[in-house]
C-alpha cells in the first residue's frame, strides 16, 4: 500500500523574500520534544507509486526553484571546529543564493537571529532567504530533508492510470515529496527530528507527501546515498544498502526488493551498483563521495593514484565495475577521472575529502576544496564539464571534519 497525503492548495510557496515560516510548530516543538499531534495523519490514498503517476527524480543540473539546508547547531558534529562552520554556510550560501531561493531550517527564532546574523556580515541578500523554523538534530539536509520528484503535468492523485498514463501538454509541471524515512544512517540515536522535516516541507509547500514503503514497513535511504542523471539511471554502492551486517537501512530487504521500490518511488528504470566508498565515511559508502552524473551521458568518478593509500583498492574496483555500466538507452556512458586530494586527517582521524562532494546549483557549481595540489586540478576537470555555469572552490577542510561536506548538506527543490 502507497501511503500519499495529499494537501491539494495552491502552493503559496515561494512566498514574500526573506520571510520566516513559521510551520505551525507548537513552542512544545521548537524547544525539542515533538509531541504526538505534530505527527501528519496518514491516509491510503491508493495504491500508485510515483512513478505510476509519472512522477520521477530530475537531475540536480536541471533548474532549481530552491535549496534546502539546515543551520548547524549540533558542535558533537565538528569538535573542536563548531565555530568556524557557520562561516562556511555564509559563503555556501552566498554562491548559491545568486541564482535561487534559500530555504534555511533553523529550530527557534533565536537560531535564526544567529544565522542572519552571520549571513549578512558574509554577504548574502537576506531577501533570497526563507527561515523555516522546524526543529532539527543536525543540518545534513541530503539525507534527512524533502527529496522531490516531478511530473511534466498535474493531475490529482484520484485520476485513473486508465487513461493512457502520462498526459502531455497539460499547463505547467509539478512537484512532490518523497519521504524516505530518515534514520540516523542506521548508526546514531538522535534522528527523530530529522526525519520529521518532508513532512513539514510537504505541508507548507501543499505538495503531495509520498511515504516510501517496501512490504508494509517504512523504506530508507538517504539524498547522498543515490545519484541519477534525470533520464532513467540511478547509482549506488553495495557497501551503502546492500551490506547485511553494517549500518542496515532495510532489514531483511534484498537488492531486488531494493531496486524494485527505488524505481516505484523515484521513477528510474535502471539501477547499476558500484562497490566501496573512501575511508572516514561514516555514513557506509554514500555515493556522492564516489560518483557524480555532470550531465545525462558523462559522469566523474574519483580515483586514488597512490597504491599505498588505503582508498587504492576500493577505488579501483569501483573502475573496474563501471565499464559493465549501460545507461537506460543501452549506451556507455563518458566516465572522467577525478582526483583525491592527500590524506586529509585532523585529531588522529582520516577524513572523508572527495572532490565528488560538489553541489550544482542554478548560479554556480560549488566544490569541496582542501588546500591541496589537486584542488586546481579537480576545480579544472570540472570547469570543463559545466560549460553552462561557474565553477567555485569553497574552503571545506573545517566542513569535513563533520565527516560530510557540501553536497551532503544541501538538497535542491526543482521548479
Amino acid at each position: 500500500m502507497v501511503i500519499v497525503e495529499e494537501f491539494g492548495c495552491p502552493l503559496f510557496g515561494c512566498g514574500t523574500s526573506g520571510e520566516r515560516i513559521a510551520f505551525g510548530i507548537s513552542q512544545a516543538a521548537r524547544s525539542g520534544y515533538v509531541p504526538r499531534t505534530f505527527m501528519v495523519n496518514r491516509q491510503s490514498a491508493n495504491t500508485f507509486t510515483p512513478a505510476q503517476l509519472g512522477f520521477s527524480m530530475p537531475a540536480e543540473w536541471e533548474p532549481h526553484e530552491a535549496t534546502w539546508l539546515g543551520w548547524p547547531h549540533n558542535a558533537t558534529d565538528w569538535p573542536g571546529k563548531f565555530a568556524a562552520i557557520p562561516w562556511v554556510y555564509g559563503e555556501m550560501v552566498r554562491k548559491i543564493s545568486a541564482g535561487e531561493i534559500i530555504r534555511l531550517l533553523v529550530r527557534h527564532q533565536a537560531e535564526e537571529k544567529l544565522a542572519r546574523r552571520v549571513l549578512q556580515r558574509t554577504g548574502c541578500n537576506l531577501k533570497k532567504i526563507q527561515f523555516v523554523v522546524h526543529p532539527t538534530n543536525r543540518g545534513w539536509t541530503r539525507d534527512s530533508g524533502p527529496i522531490f520528484v516531478k511530473r511534466p503535468s498535474p493531475r490529482s492523485l484520484s485520476h485513473q492510470m486508465g487513461e493512457g498514463g502520462r498526459r502531455s501538454g497539460e499547463g505547467k509541471s509539478e512537484t512532490a515529496i518523497v519521504h524516505f524515512h530518515f534514520n540516523g544512517w542506521a548508526k546514531y540515536h538522535n534522528w527523530r527530528k530529522d526525519t520529521k522535516v518532508p513532512e513539514t516541507a510537504a505541508r507548507e509547500l501543499r505538495k503531495k507527501l509520498f511515504h516510501a514503503e517496501c512490504r508494509g514497513r517504512p523504506f530508507v535511504i538517504e539524498g547522498g546515498g543515490i545519484e541519477l542523471n534525470g533520464r532513467g539511471t540511478l547509482l549506488s554502492t553495495e557497501q551503502c544498502y546492500l551490506d547485511p551486517k553494517v549500518q542496515v537501512r532495510n532489514p531483511g530487504l534484498g537488492k531486488t526488493e531494493i531496486e524494485t521500490t527505488l524505481k516505484n518511488y523515484l521513477g528510474v528504470k535502471n539501477i547499476f551498483w558500484l562497490a566501496k566508498g573512501p575511508v572516514g565515511d561514516d555514513t557506509h559508502g554514500h555515493i556522492d563521495d564516489i560518483c557524480r552524473f555532470v550531465n545525462p551521458k558523462t559522469l566523474v568518478l574519483v580515483r586514488e593514484k597512490n597504491s599505498r593509500d588505503v582508498n587504492y583498492r576500493p577505488l579501483a574496483e569501483n573502475w573496474e565495475r563501471i565499464r559493465d555500466l549501460r545507461l537506460e538507452d543501452g549506451a556507455r556512458p563518458e566516465v572522467v577521472a577525478l582526483p583525491m586530494p592527500a590524506p586529509l586527517y585532523f585529531d588522529g582521524v582520516r577524513l572523508p575529502a572527495s572532490y565528488a562532494n560538489f553541489y550544482i546549483g542554478n548560479a554556480a557549481v560549488i566544490v569541496p576544496t582542501f588546500n591541496d595540489p589537486n584542488d586546481r586540478v579537480a576545480l579544472g576537470i570540472l570547469g570543463e564539464l559545466f560549460k553552462d555555469r561557474p565553477v567555485v572552490g569553497i574552503h571545506a577542510v573545517d566542513l569535513v571534519w563533520g565527516f560530510g561536506s557540501l553536497h551532503c548538506l544541501t538538497q535542491q527543490q526543482p521548479c
